[in-house]
């Protein structure tokens, strides 16, 4: 298998690759290098460090819910 470089440095990964690393329109790639050679595969994906604190405080719907929610916590730790 095999593709061109377009003037723009592009190319079009063949069906059985894309099939085989099971890429689909939109996907990123990434290239390494290893030991000698470069490799193509799917981008890893950044995980956001702050997804694991999702849901660990209440939801609020205003800025005084915040204000009166951040009052009782100093109020009980008096």
């Amino acid at each position: 298998m095999s593709s061109t470089i377009s003037s723009k440095g592009q190319i079009t990964v063949p069906i059985e690759i894309r099939i085989r690393l099971g890429l689909k329109e939109g996907d990123r790639v990434e290239f390494v290098s290893e030991n000698g050679r470069t490799i193509m595969r799917p981008a890893r994906i950044q995980q956001n460090p702050f997804e694991k604190y999702i849901g660990a405080l209440p939801a609020f719907e205003s800025k005084e819910q915040v204000n009166h929610w951040v009052a009782d916590l100093r109020d009980d730790e008096d």
